[in-house]
């Protein structure tokens, strides 16, 4: 070997980043005055992209893999740098490293209280918290609008923007979604999923970042509307009311009874217990009276008449005036044959002979 290519041999250069630290989303690689050696050897790990700049710009971005630095797999550089045939000489370009693995267990809430206009309690302050997962998906943005020329940038830089973006959606979603607050807890799912696609909305194309995954770990209420919905989840669960209050003074008698002298307070729980019974018994009473069967409806006897051989009616006995003689023969319920009405009790009345006219009062 000739001292030339023993001479080229040590000036071959290794450009890689060996200690990844899990949270750091730019790194830059050190490079003495920037320059790097002809047929360099670039190694990119999994989890990891680079990203040549020349002069500010951003030229070749490599994915992971083992590369020996030429124009084949640097075109946009070898175009900035004007190597028409590849290039024999150092060269001063600045690579950039990206993490592209998934930043996990990032922590965001709500430093104040959101206000929310509930449909059950009105206007309410809520708090809410849980945990993300972050991941580089463009490089370039990332580069462009975040970490610029710096040697390191790391997720800490960005969590401040994150936290504040999340919890803008979180409260727009939970607005637009019109979910009520006591059906908050069974629609974790969907407010975290609905609160995960609006801040990806606002990050991915500007700053080349997704949040992958976002959960709602809790959703605390102000101490009065807590009890509310404890109120509203016990009257729920107790159900009748009447049957509840029954029970619960059943449940006092033997206390009461085992203390007969127990004062003013037990005189007073006794008298208590005394009226609400009373008024239960009164409402008892009244709905048992109210309960009672009216009387029967009066039924109208109806006469049916045999006339020409055809049976007509039946007809109530008002209507029989006209319609029939003594010996007309008529038939009603109850009745074991066709009988003539004269011999009929109910229509007696029709055929009676009317009085005679009163006699002339006497002269004056």
């Amino acid at each position: 070997m000739g001292f030339f290519d023993k001479l080229k041999g040590e000036l071959i250069d290794v450009i890689e980043w060996g200690n990844q630290e899990p949270h750091v989303l730019v790194w830059k690689f050190p490079r003495y005055n920037n320059e790097i050696k002809n047929g360099a050897q670039l190694i990119v790990r999994p989890g990891q992209q680079a990203i040549f700049v020349h002069e500010g710009q951003i030229a070749d971005i490599l994915d992971p893999g083992r590369y020996e630095l030429d124009t084949n797999n640097i075109p946009l550089l070898s175009t900035l740098q004007g190597w028409k045939h590849g290039f024999q000489s150092p060269f001063k370009c600045d690579v950039f490293f990206i993490g592209t693995r998934q930043a996990t267990d990032l922590k965001w809430g709500t430093p104040n209280p959101v206000p929310l206009r509930d449909s059950d309690f009105g206007t309410i302050r809520i708090r809410a918290f849980g945990s993300y997962t972050l991941k580089v998906i463009d490089p370039k943005p990332l580069l462009e609008e975040m970490a610029g020329s710096q040697e390191q940038f790391d997720f800490s830089a960005v969590d401040t923007l994150l936290r504040n973006l999340i919890v803008q959606s979180f409260s727009e979603f939970v607005a637009e979604s019109s979910i009520a607050a006591f059906d908050l807890a069974a629609n974790y799912s969907e407010v975290a999923e609905g609160t995960r696609e609006k801040v990806c909305e606002k990050i991915d194309d500007e700053y080349g970042l997704e949040v992958t995954q976002l959960m709602l770990v809790n959703v605390s209420f102000p101490e009065e509307v807590e009890k509310a919905i404890d109120s509203r989840a016990a009257m729920g669960a107790i159900g009748n009311m009447q049957q509840f209050q029954q029970y619960q003074m059943a449940n006092a008698m033997p206390e009461i009874a085992s203390n007969p002298g127990g004062g003013t307070a037990a005189d007073g729980m006794g008298l208590g217990m005394g009226l609400a019974m009373a008024g239960q018994m009164a409402g008892a009473v009244g709905q048992a009276s109210g309960a009672a069967a009216p009387p029967p409806v009066p039924t109208t006897t109806g006469f049916h008449v045999a006339v020409g051989g055809a049976t007509q009616g039946p007809f109530p006995v008002g209507q029989l005036g006209d319609k029939i003689t003594p010996e007309t023969l008529v038939w009603s319920q109850g009745m074991a044959a066709w009988t003539p009405a004269a011999q009929v009790p109910q229509l007696a009345g029709l055929f009676a002979t009317p009085p005679p006219p009163p006699p002339p009062p006497p002269p004056a």
